[in-house]
């Protein structure tokens, strides 16, 4: 049973500092979504429930709080995002182009610094998902299944929660980032221009070789490469924190959500 309910607080985990964990478990239980009450008593289905949106709150919020800080995908070379794999001609070529290296280094920051504008726009987003999981959907995650997926795997997930919230969410999480990341890459950033700018730039300069040098032409939607790069950051940000949580649910024990965490891991 232990190892079944370990899955329930699978994202809550982001930081071991307790500062960090309490500030966290702060957001949390001043959602609405957690009522701690005592430590004794029976574990009801409700508490159970409750404690797994907690985690689900606490585990979001703290991705969400890494990815979209300054540098938060830019310095993460787990989630760093590159150029296309279209444009491997270009970085290989790169010394062919004049001023190319400048110009591939402004293009890398600026898709980065997109993304980190965008991914704040996922809280709401998760916000609500959690707070609509029925009890049904609560427990089947519990056993370690994604019962919002097309196809029910007959093995344990232990990523079960992210893969909920990425296919209850996707859809509405390509929206909401397509407009600040759009809005980022027009945005003048490095040397008084625009990522776009500077991606136009890059390929401009590198198609104009690209004949001589035998390669074909490199013509990519910087802005759609951009938000599905960042939401699979910030999913992969997700999945980290409900795999550590596994190993180590008792860290949260002092703080303010310690309470139901211990009683239902105690269960």
């Amino acid at each position: 049973m232990k190892k079944l309910l370990c899955v329930l607080f699978s994202t809550s985990l982001f930081l071991t500092s307790c500062e960090y964990m309490n500030k966290v478990a702060t957001i949390a239980n001043n959602s609405g979504i957690l009522n701690t009450g005592t430590a004794t008593g029976s574990l009801t289905q409700t508490d159970i429930i409750k404690g797994l949106k907690t985690a689900l709150t606490i585990g979001t919020d703290s991705s969400v709080f890494k990815t979209s800080a300054l540098n938060g995908y830019f310095k993460d070379q787990a989630i760093k995002i590159l150029l296309p794999p279209e444009a491997d001609v270009i970085v290989s070529s790169i010394n062919s182009v004049p001023g190319g290296k400048k110009l591939l280094d402004n293009v890398i920051l600026g898709i980065n610094r997109s993304a980190e504008d965008a991914a704040k726009s996922a809280a709401p987003i998760f916000k609500n998902a959690i707070t609509s999981m029925s009890i049904t959907d609560g427990l089947a995650i519990l056993k370690g299944q994604n019962p919002a997926a097309s196809v029910k795997s007959q093995r344990f997930d232990s990523t079960a929660a992210t893969g909920y919230l990425k296919t209850t969410t996707n859809a509405q999480l390509v929206q909401a980032f397509s407009v600040p990341i759009n809005q980022s890459l027009d945005k003048k950033l490095v040397a008084g221009i625009s990522t776009n700018k500077a991606w136009t730039n890059l390929t401009s300069a590198y198609n104009m070789v690209a004949p001589v040098l035998g390669k074909s032409k490199v013509t990519t939607n910087l802005g759609q490469y951009v938000t599905q790069r960042a939401l699979d950051g910030l999913f992969l940000k997700v999945g980290e924190q409900e795999l550590k949580i596994r190993h180590d649910p008792w860290k949260w024990a002092s703080t303010t959500v310690g309470n139901i965490l211990t009683r239902v891991f105690g269960k």
